[in-house]
């Protein structure tokens, strides 16, 4: 292993020994109670109840003898990265049934597409989505009918959540079954730069929504290498996914056959199989620390700094940004795709794909290889690659030499040798900065701060020609806490529009931005939040600020004396209470913890959310 790691891995193993400890007693104590068909632990009454409709399976279900798999899903058809798994439940009971088993619904979560509530009242809900969806989860998997649980779903809050619920259910076997990429249609690269001359005046809304109708075009997961994409290294990378799935589109017969291998599997692994492996034996500190150096290798979402926190925490394992800092400045960036690089995910996958990009890894002694998959192997096996031969479905090595070295490359030949994330610090607080997109002439600026309350002040600024010359645009009253801490993507284009023209500019905010953020310099998540009285919240109009993602600090040029003195702006939330639903996670913004705690309502105690 290489130092850092090893070191990185034991001490998140040390500050988690009594949070881990636990967990892992609850799911000991779980696992031990659960023998034979959890079903059969019923009465009759409550049993009778959970298979009265379902048809042909009754005879197992009432016998008594096999396994039972609980399906999760987030099937919609508004998401396209979801609407695929429509008609998944009849392939997994199909498959489950040839397999000796049965299989039900346990129950559906909820799944907002961020990219139709993106710049919109509705994307304040989006980050505590996350933890509807793992409360979603539990109460899915309460009936305590099955045995095993295959995970539906895909995008970006959805995973995490279900994950996070699942790992309630630890003692129990959980695959997780994605849907994969449309194909590509119009590239990212044209996208965007249609989205930028928008935002400058100079191409129509007919032609923005051309492109963005040529761009996102199928059933399929977005093509760009964003939160939703990053999901599904990550699920690789923790070895939750069948080897290989993540990038398999949709629709195909190879995504039919993992689907099914997903479900011959899932009753393979659980108690009443031949090679148990629950998921807390599968999550721990060595997968979460694979989770966090992947996501560091190919310029993952910057979404994973709050996701992976709470996805950790509720496998009692305690990491923050400090530990993704250190593995992403020893992790070499081998993976180029957009907005880091100009190919989508689907030309990713076709030059050598996840599993290259594991083996990579392995071999540097970046991630633990040792870790119990649920395919039944190792990190090494986890790094195979999917094909049918004929109808069946089998595995061999990925290229052993990239097939694109533009789009992946070997550890010993990266595109740079540190990966895509990193933690900054300093008189402001604590944030995060993607720089994997960011060239680095531009990773690195001190300029006057221009202070607004929302994005769209930012915005209408822009369209009123007042923001001119260098500045750092800072935007408050984004966090958790104070509106849901909404993704503020829809600044991306204004702001490489001005950085184009000229001008030296950086976004600072306690809010989120897209798992998408560009080239752009932008120190996000910032912590303390404004609400809470954080060191954003006394910035003024003119305060040099200072930016410096080498260096990993953020600080403010103003007199110690004065910066004291400064009392924190107090903002006006009001409006941000009613409206689209909001009303009803007010519970959540009085509860949540901090993002670099997870950004989560479900934990309160000194190690968890606060």
């Amino acid at each position: 292993m290489h130092p850092v790691v090893e070191r990185v891995t034991q001490r998140i193993v040390e500050r988690s020994r009594r949070t881990r400890g636990d967990y892992v007693a609850r799911m000991d104590a779980a696992a031990a109670a659960h023998e034979g068909p959890a079903r059969m632990r019923l009465s009759c009454g409550n049993l009778a109840h959970a298979f009265a409709a379902s048809g042909e399976d009754k005879p197992r279900l009432r016998g008594g003898y096999t396994g039972n798999i609980g399906i999760v899903t987030a099937y919609n058809d508004m998401l396209s990265a979801h609407q695929p798994m429509e008609h998944y439940p009849t392939l997994i009971r199909m498959a489950a049934r040839n397999a000796g088993g049965s299989a039900q619904v346990a129950g559906g979560v909820p799944a907002m597409c961020d990219g139709v509530t993106q710049g919109r009242v509705g994307m304040e809900l989006s980050l505590f989505s996350r933890d509807a969806i793992a409360m979603a989860t539990a109460v899915s998997l309460s009936h305590d009918m099955f045995d095993a649980v295959l995970c539906l779903g895909v995008c970006d809050k959805i995973v995490p959540g279900l994950l996070i619920g699942a790992l309630s259910f630890g003692h129990l076997p959980v695959i997780f079954v994605p849907a994969g990429p449309m194909p590509q249609g119009l590239t990212n690269k044209e996208k965007a730069a249609v989205r930028q001359r928008y935002a400058e005046g100079k191409a129509t809304r007919e032609e923005l929504l051309d492109a963005e109708a040529a761009s996102y075009h199928a059933p399929g997961t977005c093509t760009f290498y964003g939160t939703a994409n990053s999901n599904q290294t990550m699920m690789e990378a923790m070895g939750l996914h069948m080897p290989g799935t993540a990038f398999v589109n949709p629709g195909t017969p190879l995504r039919d056959a993992l689907t099914v291998a997903a479900t011959e599997q899932s009753l393979r692994i659980s108690k009443l199989g031949e090679d148990f492996r629950p998921l807390y034996r599968t999550i721990d500190e060595r997968a979460i620390v694979n989770a966090m150096v992947a996501l560091a290798a190919t310029g993952g979402s910057t979404n994973h700094a709050i996701h992976l926190v709470a996805m950790a925490r509720a496998a009692g394992v305690i990491i923050d940004w400090d530990d993704l800092d250190e593995l992403s400045r020893v992790t070499p960036l081998i993976v180029r795709a957009y907005p880091n690089g100009a190919a989508d995910v689907n030309h990713f996958h076709a030059a050598g794909g996840i599993g290259f990009v594991l083996r990579e890894l392995i071999d540097a002694g970046l991630v633990h290889a040792d870790i119990p998959c649920v395919s039944g192997g190792d990190l090494r096996q986890q790094a195979m690659e999917p094909w049918l031969d004929g109808t069946a479905l089998r595995w061999r090595d990925p290229p052993a030499v990239t097939l694109d070295a533009g789009v992946v490359r070997p550890a010993a030949d990266p595109f740079d040798v540190e990966g895509g994330l990193r933690r900054v610090q300093g008189t402001l607080g604590r944030g995060i900065v993607k720089i994997s997109a960011v060239a680095p002439e531009y990773r690195r600026i001190e300029a006057p701060a221009r202070v607004f309350e929302s994005q769209d002040d930012l915005l209408a600024a822009f369209k009123e020609g007042t923001l001119q010359g260098d500045l750092v645009a800072v935007i408050r009253g984004q966090g958790p806490r104070a509106n849901g801490m909404p993704e503020l993507h829809k600044l991306t284009p204004t702001l490489a529009a001005m950085q184009d023209r000229g001008q030296r500019v950086a976004l600072l905010t306690d809010g989120r931005m897209s798992g998408a953020s560009g080239k752009v310099l932008s120190a996000i998540h910032v912590t303390p939040e404004s609400a809470d009285g954080g060191p954003i919240s006394r910035v003024r109009d003119g305060d040099r600020i200072r930016i410096d993602a080498d260096a990993g600090t953020i600080d403010i040029g103003v007199p110690q004396s004065e910066w004291q003195a400064r009392e924190p702006h107090r903002a006006d939330l009001a409006a941000n209470r009613t409206g689209m639903g909001r009303e009803l996670f007010a519970m959540m913004r009085a509860q949540v913890g901090t993002a670099e705690a997870g950004g989560s309502a479900l934990w309160t105690d000194e190690e968890g959310a606060r």
